[in-house]
């Protein structure tokens, strides 16, 4: 019995370390082929090299640092706005009564079910019209609005699970709807407000369809349509491009480093709360 339980875990482990290799091999030929020149990528190509070459990342951050700007200033400010709003917006929902309240919740989650792909051609048509194509509130209002929906449920099902008797407290010690917000509900939703404010950092970060519609001008473009052009002014230097890659992906290595313990409660309060 020993010997067939002995057997079943190599076999395990084994299919474990080979899914492994899958995951993070990518990840590692990327990492290698960024301090490669043309000639050590395709005479070495699986593997790494020496020497590096470490111009390859100075050649692409000057390539893609305005593209990173543009990128920083576009999440920041969804980000907030997201947060902001929303949980204005799940607090009402959560904690106050008024018409037609779950016709408005359930027709607003009913949206998750519509891809986004389907509202592209009018939402494209909408800042066309409201001439804001190639700035950056083509961006930022879009983003902001798309957010609500995911963001409203999650913290209105939270706000819903505080008990009613700290918003009774405040409102007989004389708190306005405001102050039991702003002073109440908010202090205690920062673990689940972390994790809304990185599954937006996420998505907007890594969009690439919207930005690439709605902007056309170099200055304003972000990373990802950036690093798409990049590609196409370095069609044969894959050094440099691998190496834009890897600088695209450090925040987020940053943000998921800085912020792992929050997020991981946030997660956590979320499910014990549902």
């Amino acid at each position: 019995m020993s010997h067939k339980l002995s057997l079943s875990n190599m076999g395990g482990i084994s299919f474990l370390v080979i899914i492994a290799i899958f995951t993070y091999y990518p990840f590692l030929f990327l990492l290698f082929t960024s301090f490669k020149d043309l000639s050590q990528f395709y005479h070495h190509f699986w593997t790494p090299t020496l020497p590096l070459r470490w111009e390859n990342y100075y050649n692409a951050w000057l390539a893609i640092r305005n593209y990173i700007f543009n990128s920083l200033i576009v999440t920041s400010t969804s980000v907030v706005g997201v947060c902001t709003v929303a949980s204005m917006s799940a607090f009402a929902f959560a904690r106050y009564k008024f018409p037609f309240q779950e016709v408005l919740f359930y027709m607003l989650l009913i949206l998750i079910m519509i891809p986004g792909t389907l509202t592209l051609v009018p939402s494209f048509i909408l800042v066309r019209d409201l001439g804001l194509l190639n700035t950056r509130w083509a961006l930022i209002l879009p983003y902001i609005s798309g957010g609500q929906i995911f963001a409203i449920f999650i913290l209105r099902t939270f706000f819903s699970s505080l008990p009613e008797e700290l918003f009774e407290a405040a409102r007989i010690d004389g708190a306005t709807i405001w102050q039991s917000y702003s002073l109440i509900a908010l202090p205690l939703s920062r673990a689940i407000l972390g994790v809304v404010a990185i599954m937006n950092v996420l998505n907007t970060w890594n969009d690439y369809i919207w930005p690439s519609v709605v902007i056309s001008e170099d200055s304003l473009r972000t990373l990802t349509v950036g690093l798409a052009y990049f590609q196409g002014q370095y069609q044969t230097q894959y050094g440099p491009q691998m190496a834009g890659y890897v600088i695209a992906s450090i925040p987020l290595l940053i943000l998921f480093f800085t912020t792992m313990k929050e997020f991981i409660a946030g997660l956590t309060s979320g499910a014990l709360k549902m």
